[in-house]
């Protein structure tokens, strides 16, 4: 009787869930309808007041397209040479470690080779200052690396070189003498050297502490790592373990560490590596990914370039945020922009990230996936950084996160941490202001998230109303990282209080409305995903 009633139930829920699916997704494809023609229209009625549009070449007649965003306008205009220089680079490596048989120390020599004429071509005299830094930092390590307050020279040397390096923009050769050094600043390349630094300077943090660690007893278990993970069940090595894993004390030479610093596929942009992870796979390429999947990697990335071509030949969501125009559209408009600006950054970072990902998978290098999941997909902030810049984070959590006391000091650790975050991209009151809106919208969560760990639902109504203050919690969540990463990136400090004010009108508070409704569906959306993948595992 008790297990007839209990099928009945569930049927009734399964019958329920799926109604309740249905009606999100209608909803879901009647707001990208009213967003895709809103944005259509704004973007025809504004296109002559936005800067940074150029001729574009997809329709007939000729659109325009939005290249308004320094880094994406560089990277696709460069995107041919960059192509053509990692084929050959990649090429080349592939065929000497082939021919030659080379291992960690043949390799270190040739990566760094390869990545000197690169690094030649972006700073012309200037890597004599990377060099200089980084020869200095190998030398602090490998003196002080089992002195017990070592950890806080390696960060006041990096910290105190990431400041000046802004504060100087990148020095000039007249310091070391007019005489004899000034002529080298007309030949200072074609890329600033000291923006790129900053990913130098968390691979000179990361190289530290793995050979600091590397004299102590390892806290990893590998066996245990094995038993949970299934890559390394199938007798492949995942990322983790190849991070975890301590690199052999022959492969902290001061050759594999330059190579480490100035790899080529990864030096610009990332995404970020740990040296044990590239000693090791330099020693061995990566097994992780077939050559099938790696060609299907490359596919799925051309896709996401057509749809980044056509997002921007159809709508000029950026161009509105650098022009300012954004002031004189109605609330409903704003946040249109807004959220059209947000998913452009979104695929901006995802089509960067991937190519150079791409570049190094090919050389036989795995790094991080920094976009491991749609920007649409994530409900809360833990779970938002884990899948923006991924690599960023694996980074943080390993070098900063864990050595500052973990999660016993998880509302203090946060603080430092994005404060870190902020300044190490720029010197911005911008950063520094999105920095500590994203912690003080973190603060509630971790304390909510702390409750409810503590819960357990004991019926069906405890169930239904815990799962709707999670869609509740989620969509005020959205919301917040949407208001943060505005101010941050797009508004500024300044700015935050006129949106504001613009969302408290009367026309404003419907739009409001509208906006958390619609967030609201979306986190409810991505719980019925979310229940799919674990039915599916």
């Amino acid at each position: 009787m008790n297990m007839s009633k209990n099928n009945s139930k569930s049927k009734f829920k399964q019958k329920q869930n799926k109604v309740e699916l249905l009606l999100l997704i209608l909803y879901v494809i009647g707001f990208y309808i009213f967003c895709i023609h809103r944005s259509l229209r704004l973007s025809r009625d504004h296109f002559s007041k936005l800067r940074g549009l150029r001729v574009g070449w997809l329709f007939s007649p000729a659109r325009l397209n939005d290249a308004s965003d320094d880094q994406w306008r560089n990277f696709r205009t460069n995107l041919p040479i960059l192509s053509l220089v990692f084929g050959i680079f990649t090429l080349l490596a592939n065929i000497f470690r082939k021919l030659f048989r080379l291992r960690a120390r043949g390799m270190s020599f040739l990566w760094f080779f390869l990545s000197l004429i690169y690094l030649s071509y972006l700073h012309g005299a200037c890597i004599l200052f990377i060099f200089l830094i980084a020869s200095s930092n190998f030398l602090l390590v490998k003196i002080f690396a089992r002195a017990k307050y070592f950890t806080f020279l390696l960060w006041i040397f990096n910290l105190g070189f990431l400041f000046c390096n802004r504060i100087y923009q990148g020095y000039s050769f007249s310091i070391f003498g007019r005489e004899y050094w000034e002529y080298l600043d007309n030949f200072r390349g074609t890329f600033r050297w000291h923006i790129c630094f900053n990913l130098v300077v968390l691979r000179m943090i990361s190289f530290g502490y793995d050979y600091h660690w590397a004299h102590q007893e390892s806290r990893f278990d590998q066996e245990k790592h094995i038993q949970r993970c299934h890559v390394c069940k199938s007798g492949k090595n995942c990322y983790q373990i190849l991070q975890e894993r301590n690199a052999h004390m022959n492969d902290y030479t001061f050759t594999t560490y330059l190579s480490y610093l100035v790899y080529a596929p990864l030096y610009i942009a990332g995404p970020i590596i740990s040296f044990n992870s590239f000693a090791s796979q330099l020693d061995v390429p990566q097994n992780h990914y077939s050559i099938k999947e790696v060609i299907w990697y490359g596919l799925r990335w051309v896709f996401g370039l057509c749809l980044m071509e056509l997002m921007t030949h159809l709508f000029y969501f950026n161009a509105f945020a650098t022009s300012a125009s954004w002031k004189m559209l109605s609330p409903m408009d704003i946040f249109i922009v807004g959220y059209g600006v947000i998913n452009f950054m979104w695929l901006k970072f995802f089509l960067i990230w991937r190519f150079f990902r791409f570049c190094s998978l090919i050389a036989g290098i795995e790094a991080p996936e920094n976009m491991p999941k749609c920007i649409n997909n994530c409900h809360d902030l833990e779970s938002f950084w884990k899948s923006w810049h991924a690599s960023f984070n694996k980074w943080i959590v390993r070098y900063m996160y864990i050595p500052l006391g973990g999660s016993q000091r998880k509302l203090i650790n946060i603080w430092v941490i994005f404060t870190f975050v902020a300044v190490w991209h720029d010197l911005e009151w911008k950063l520094l202001s999105w920095a500590w809106l994203t912690c003080l919208f973190f603060v509630p969560e971790l304390l909510v998230k702390s409750a409810t760990n503590a819960f357990q639902a004991k019926g069906a109504l405890d169930g239904f109303i815990f799962r709707e203050l999670r869609a509740a919690g989620g969509t005020i969540t959205i919301t917040c990282l949407m208001v943060a990463n505005l101010v941050g990136y797009v508004i500024g400090p300044s700015g935050f209080s006129w949106l504001i004010s613009q969302f408290l009108s009367k026309e404003g508070l419907n739009v409001f409305g509208f906006m958390l409704l619609t967030f609201y569906v979306g986190t409810k959306l991505m719980f019925h995903i979310s229940d799919a993948k674990q039915s599916m595992q």
